[in-house]
Protein backbone atom coordinates (compact mmCIF):
# COMPACT_ATOMS: atom_id res chain seq x y z
CA UNK A 1 0.00 0.00 0.00
CA UNK A 2 1.09 3.55 -0.62
CA UNK A 3 1.18 6.35 1.83
CA UNK A 4 -2.09 7.55 0.40
CA UNK A 5 -3.80 4.18 1.25
CA UNK A 6 -2.93 3.88 4.69
CA UNK A 7 -5.31 4.70 6.88
CA UNK A 8 -4.83 7.32 9.84
CA UNK A 9 -3.31 4.89 12.33
CA UNK A 10 -4.01 5.84 16.08
CA UNK A 11 -2.31 4.05 19.23
CA UNK A 12 -4.60 3.85 22.23
CA UNK A 13 -5.01 2.31 25.28
CA UNK A 14 -4.21 2.93 29.61
CA UNK A 15 -0.75 5.04 30.11
CA UNK A 16 2.07 3.86 30.88
CA UNK A 17 1.64 1.35 27.99
CA UNK A 18 4.51 2.44 25.66
CA UNK A 19 2.25 4.20 23.07
CA UNK A 20 5.00 6.60 21.98
CA UNK A 21 7.22 4.46 21.15
CA UNK A 22 5.12 2.08 18.96
CA UNK A 23 3.75 5.41 17.06
CA UNK A 24 7.52 6.06 16.23
CA UNK A 25 8.56 2.83 15.57
CA UNK A 26 5.41 3.10 12.88
CA UNK A 27 6.41 6.38 11.49
CA UNK A 28 9.83 5.59 10.62
CA UNK A 29 8.56 2.38 9.47
CA UNK A 30 6.11 4.01 7.47
CA UNK A 31 6.96 7.28 6.41
CA UNK A 32 4.80 9.00 8.74
CA UNK A 33 4.26 11.89 11.53
CA UNK A 34 2.54 11.77 14.75
CA UNK A 35 0.10 13.94 15.40
CA UNK A 36 -0.98 14.10 19.85
CA UNK A 37 -4.05 13.57 21.14
CA UNK A 38 -3.20 13.33 24.68
CA UNK A 39 -5.00 16.50 26.17
CA UNK A 40 -2.43 17.21 28.51
CA UNK A 41 0.63 17.28 26.63
CA UNK A 42 -0.36 20.37 24.57
CA UNK A 43 0.49 22.28 27.20
CA UNK A 44 3.64 23.83 27.73
CA UNK A 45 6.09 23.02 30.35
CA UNK A 46 4.00 19.92 31.31
CA UNK A 47 6.98 17.97 30.65
CA UNK A 48 7.56 15.37 33.56
CA UNK A 49 4.48 14.50 34.81
CA UNK A 50 3.03 14.34 31.48
CA UNK A 51 5.91 12.32 30.37
CA UNK A 52 5.75 14.12 27.30
CA UNK A 53 9.23 12.84 24.82
CA UNK A 54 11.87 15.42 24.85
CA UNK A 55 12.75 16.51 21.22
CA UNK A 56 16.08 14.00 21.44
CA UNK A 57 13.52 11.04 22.34
CA UNK A 58 11.32 11.87 19.20
CA UNK A 59 13.11 9.40 16.91
CA UNK A 60 13.57 11.86 14.47
CA UNK A 61 9.86 12.09 13.90
CA UNK A 62 8.27 15.13 13.47
CA UNK A 63 5.53 15.56 16.15
CA UNK A 64 2.15 17.60 15.76
CA UNK A 65 -0.19 19.42 18.07
CA UNK A 66 2.66 19.54 21.44
CA UNK A 67 3.27 22.61 23.33
CA UNK A 68 0.44 24.72 21.71
CA UNK A 69 -1.12 26.11 24.84
CA UNK A 70 0.11 28.01 27.92
CA UNK A 71 -1.66 26.37 31.20
CA UNK A 72 -4.37 28.82 31.83
CA UNK A 73 -5.96 27.66 28.35
CA UNK A 74 -9.07 25.53 28.28
CA UNK A 75 -8.20 22.70 25.87
CA UNK A 76 -11.35 22.25 23.31
CA UNK A 77 -12.41 19.01 21.94
CA UNK A 78 -14.26 20.96 18.97
CA UNK A 79 -10.69 23.45 18.60
CA UNK A 80 -8.95 19.69 18.38
CA UNK A 81 -11.03 18.09 16.24
CA UNK A 82 -10.40 21.07 13.50
CA UNK A 83 -6.11 21.24 14.48
CA UNK A 84 -6.02 17.50 14.11
CA UNK A 85 -7.61 16.84 10.64
CA UNK A 86 -5.58 19.90 9.55
CA UNK A 87 -2.42 17.95 9.97
CA UNK A 88 -3.65 15.09 8.72
CA UNK A 89 -3.98 16.32 5.75
CA UNK A 90 -0.72 18.23 5.78
CA UNK A 91 1.07 15.22 6.36
CA UNK A 92 -0.93 13.47 3.53
CA UNK A 93 0.40 16.51 1.13
CA UNK A 94 3.78 15.57 2.02
CA UNK A 95 3.76 11.80 1.19
CA UNK A 96 3.48 10.50 4.54
CA UNK A 97 1.20 8.31 6.67
CA UNK A 98 -0.43 10.49 9.88
CA UNK A 99 -0.01 8.27 13.21
CA UNK A 100 -2.05 9.57 16.04
CA UNK A 101 -1.11 8.95 19.39
CA UNK A 102 -2.36 9.50 23.19
CA UNK A 103 -4.70 7.71 25.82
CA UNK A 104 -7.76 10.78 25.64
CA UNK A 105 -10.47 9.03 24.34
CA UNK A 106 -12.88 11.65 23.72
CA UNK A 107 -10.20 13.71 21.52
CA UNK A 108 -9.35 10.44 19.84
CA UNK A 109 -12.78 9.98 18.86
CA UNK A 110 -13.30 13.86 17.56
CA UNK A 111 -10.40 13.61 15.55
CA UNK A 112 -11.02 10.22 14.06
CA UNK A 113 -15.30 9.91 13.64
CA UNK A 114 -18.00 12.01 12.18
CA UNK A 115 -19.06 13.53 15.44
CA UNK A 116 -21.67 16.90 15.99
CA UNK A 117 -20.58 18.83 18.83
CA UNK A 118 -23.00 19.90 21.34
CA UNK A 119 -22.72 23.73 21.96
CA UNK A 120 -21.07 25.98 24.77
CA UNK A 121 -22.10 28.89 26.92
CA UNK A 122 -19.40 30.31 28.97
CA UNK A 123 -22.07 32.13 31.67
CA UNK A 124 -24.26 28.63 31.37
CA UNK A 125 -21.26 26.81 32.83
CA UNK A 126 -19.83 29.37 35.02
CA UNK A 127 -23.02 29.63 36.94
CA UNK A 128 -23.34 25.67 37.20
CA UNK A 129 -19.65 25.96 38.51
CA UNK A 130 -20.62 28.36 40.57
CA UNK A 131 -23.27 26.42 42.13
CA UNK A 132 -21.05 23.55 42.68
CA UNK A 133 -18.51 25.22 44.38
CA UNK A 134 -21.32 26.34 47.11
CA UNK A 135 -23.50 24.18 47.63
CA UNK A 136 -21.71 20.60 45.80
CA UNK A 137 -22.17 18.77 42.99
CA UNK A 138 -25.27 17.05 44.57
CA UNK A 139 -28.16 19.41 42.75
CA UNK A 140 -26.29 19.31 39.60
CA UNK A 141 -26.22 15.58 39.30
CA UNK A 142 -30.20 15.06 40.35
CA UNK A 143 -31.18 17.76 37.69
CA UNK A 144 -29.10 15.19 35.13
CA UNK A 145 -30.36 12.51 36.32
CA UNK A 146 -33.97 13.73 35.22
CA UNK A 147 -33.01 15.03 31.96
CA UNK A 148 -30.47 13.13 30.58
CA UNK A 149 -30.25 9.71 32.88
CA UNK A 150 -27.45 8.19 30.22
CA UNK A 151 -24.99 10.71 31.02
CA UNK A 152 -25.70 10.06 34.31
CA UNK A 153 -25.24 6.88 34.69
CA UNK A 154 -21.75 6.72 33.13
CA UNK A 155 -20.87 8.03 37.06
CA UNK A 156 -19.04 11.55 35.20
CA UNK A 157 -16.69 13.35 37.53
CA UNK A 158 -17.94 16.31 38.12
CA UNK A 159 -16.77 18.65 35.25
CA UNK A 160 -18.28 16.70 32.94
CA UNK A 161 -21.51 16.54 35.21
CA UNK A 162 -21.46 20.09 34.86
CA UNK A 163 -20.57 20.26 31.04
CA UNK A 164 -23.66 17.54 30.35
CA UNK A 165 -26.24 19.81 31.93
CA UNK A 166 -24.91 22.61 30.38
CA UNK A 167 -25.56 21.58 27.23
CA UNK A 168 -28.66 20.31 28.21
CA UNK A 169 -29.60 23.80 28.91
CA UNK A 170 -28.84 25.63 26.04
CA UNK A 171 -29.87 23.04 23.20
CA UNK A 172 -32.75 21.16 25.75
CA UNK A 173 -31.17 18.32 24.19
CA UNK A 174 -29.34 15.52 26.35
CA UNK A 175 -25.63 15.01 25.98
CA UNK A 176 -25.86 11.73 25.14
CA UNK A 177 -27.54 12.10 22.07
CA UNK A 178 -24.78 13.99 20.80
CA UNK A 179 -22.79 11.08 21.23
CA UNK A 180 -21.94 9.74 17.52
CA UNK A 181 -22.26 6.09 15.94
CA UNK A 182 -18.71 4.72 15.44
CA UNK A 183 -18.06 5.68 11.81
CA UNK A 184 -14.93 6.93 10.78
CA UNK A 185 -15.11 10.15 9.09
CA UNK A 186 -12.06 8.57 6.76
CA UNK A 187 -10.53 5.48 7.02
CA UNK A 188 -8.74 4.52 10.24
CA UNK A 189 -6.56 1.83 12.15
CA UNK A 190 -6.88 1.49 16.34
CA UNK A 191 -4.43 -0.39 17.95
CA UNK A 192 -4.51 -0.80 21.47
CA UNK A 193 -1.83 -1.08 23.46
CA UNK A 194 -2.56 -2.95 27.35
CA UNK A 195 -1.09 -5.57 29.60
CA UNK A 196 -1.93 -7.77 32.78
CA UNK A 197 -3.06 -5.14 35.27
CA UNK A 198 -0.36 -6.11 38.01
CA UNK A 199 2.28 -4.95 36.17
CA UNK A 200 0.53 -2.29 34.63
CA UNK A 201 0.11 -1.27 38.48
CA UNK A 202 3.64 -1.58 38.89
CA UNK A 203 4.97 0.04 36.32
CA UNK A 204 2.66 2.91 37.05
CA UNK A 205 4.17 3.06 40.24
CA UNK A 206 7.36 3.21 39.69
CA UNK A 207 6.96 6.07 36.58
CA UNK A 208 5.02 8.20 39.47
CA UNK A 209 8.63 7.85 41.82
CA UNK A 210 10.56 8.28 38.89
CA UNK A 211 8.94 11.70 38.26
CA UNK A 212 9.27 12.80 41.48
CA UNK A 213 13.32 11.74 41.28
CA UNK A 214 13.34 13.94 37.97
CA UNK A 215 12.13 16.88 39.62
CA UNK A 216 8.32 17.03 39.08
CA UNK A 217 7.93 19.54 42.17
CA UNK A 218 9.94 21.61 40.95
CA UNK A 219 8.23 21.72 37.70
CA UNK A 220 4.80 22.31 39.33
CA UNK A 221 6.19 25.06 40.87
CA UNK A 222 7.43 26.91 37.76
CA UNK A 223 3.97 25.90 36.26
CA UNK A 224 1.98 27.64 39.32
CA UNK A 225 4.36 30.86 38.90
CA UNK A 226 2.79 30.98 35.34
CA UNK A 227 -1.13 30.70 35.97
CA UNK A 228 -1.76 26.83 36.39
CA UNK A 229 -4.05 26.92 39.47
CA UNK A 230 -6.27 29.44 37.09
CA UNK A 231 -6.18 26.90 34.24
CA UNK A 232 -9.76 24.76 33.66
CA UNK A 233 -7.92 21.64 32.43
CA UNK A 234 -4.36 22.07 33.59
CA UNK A 235 -4.80 22.51 36.71
CA UNK A 236 -6.80 19.25 37.55
CA UNK A 237 -4.12 16.95 35.73
CA UNK A 238 -2.97 13.64 37.55
CA UNK A 239 0.33 14.73 40.19
CA UNK A 240 -0.02 18.15 39.15
CA UNK A 241 -3.26 18.54 41.54
CA UNK A 242 -1.72 16.61 44.30
CA UNK A 243 1.71 17.79 44.23
CA UNK A 244 0.29 21.36 44.54
CA UNK A 245 -1.60 20.71 47.17
CA UNK A 246 2.19 19.28 48.50
CA UNK A 247 3.73 22.74 48.11
CA UNK A 248 1.10 24.47 49.50
CA UNK A 249 1.91 22.41 52.36
CA UNK A 250 -1.76 20.68 52.78
CA UNK A 251 0.18 16.91 52.52
CA UNK A 252 3.44 15.26 52.70
CA UNK A 253 5.50 14.76 49.53
CA UNK A 254 5.16 11.15 50.43
CA UNK A 255 1.78 11.57 50.42
CA UNK A 256 1.86 13.03 46.90
CA UNK A 257 3.36 10.50 46.11
CA UNK A 258 1.31 8.13 46.62
CA UNK A 259 -1.98 10.11 45.81
CA UNK A 260 -0.60 10.51 42.42
CA UNK A 261 0.19 6.53 41.69
CA UNK A 262 -3.66 5.76 43.11
CA UNK A 263 -5.29 8.55 40.97
CA UNK A 264 -3.04 7.31 37.51
CA UNK A 265 -3.94 3.91 38.44
CA UNK A 266 -7.95 4.41 38.79
CA UNK A 267 -7.15 6.83 35.19
CA UNK A 268 -5.64 3.84 33.52
CA UNK A 269 -8.64 2.24 34.58
CA UNK A 270 -11.17 4.32 32.65
CA UNK A 271 -9.00 4.32 29.57
CA UNK A 272 -8.89 1.16 29.40
CA UNK A 273 -13.27 0.90 29.84
CA UNK A 274 -13.23 3.68 27.68
CA UNK A 275 -11.30 1.96 24.45
CA UNK A 276 -12.55 -1.36 25.68
CA UNK A 277 -16.62 -0.14 24.43
CA UNK A 278 -14.76 0.68 20.95
CA UNK A 279 -15.11 -2.96 18.96
CA UNK A 280 -12.92 -1.21 16.70
CA UNK A 281 -9.71 -1.24 18.51
CA UNK A 282 -7.73 -4.09 17.70
CA UNK A 283 -5.74 -4.62 21.15
CA UNK A 284 -1.51 -5.82 21.40
CA UNK A 285 0.50 -6.83 24.32
CA UNK A 286 3.25 -4.61 24.12
CA UNK A 287 5.35 -7.24 26.90
CA UNK A 288 5.23 -10.07 23.74
CA UNK A 289 7.80 -10.01 21.08
CA UNK A 290 7.00 -9.49 17.80
CA UNK A 291 5.15 -5.79 18.56
CA UNK A 292 6.10 -3.46 15.74
CA UNK A 293 5.51 -6.49 12.77
CA UNK A 294 2.37 -7.31 14.62
CA UNK A 295 1.05 -3.66 14.23
CA UNK A 296 2.58 -3.67 10.60
CA UNK A 297 0.04 -6.95 9.86
CA UNK A 298 -2.80 -5.19 11.15
CA UNK A 299 -2.57 -3.08 7.32
CA UNK A 300 -2.93 -5.47 5.62
CA UNK A 301 -5.23 -4.29 3.05
CA UNK A 302 -7.61 -7.50 3.46
CA UNK A 303 -7.98 -5.91 7.03
CA UNK A 304 -10.73 -3.61 8.11
CA UNK A 305 -10.65 0.08 8.50
CA UNK A 306 -14.04 1.66 8.42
Amino acid sequence: MTSSQLPVITIVGPTGTGKSDLAIALAQKLGGEVVNSDALQFYRGMNIGTAKLAPGERGGIEHHLLDIMNVRDEASVAQFQAQAREHFEQIRAHGKVPVMVGGSGLYVRAALDVIDFPPTDRQVRDRLEAEVQEHGDGQVRRRLAEVDPISAARNLDTRRAIRALEVFEISGRAFSSFMPNREYFQPGLQIGLNYERAALHETLAERVRKMDRMGFAEEVAELLGKGLREGKTASRAIGYQQYTDYLDGKMSRADAIEATIIATRKFARRQLTWFNADPRVNWLNPKEPGLLDKALALLNPAHPTS
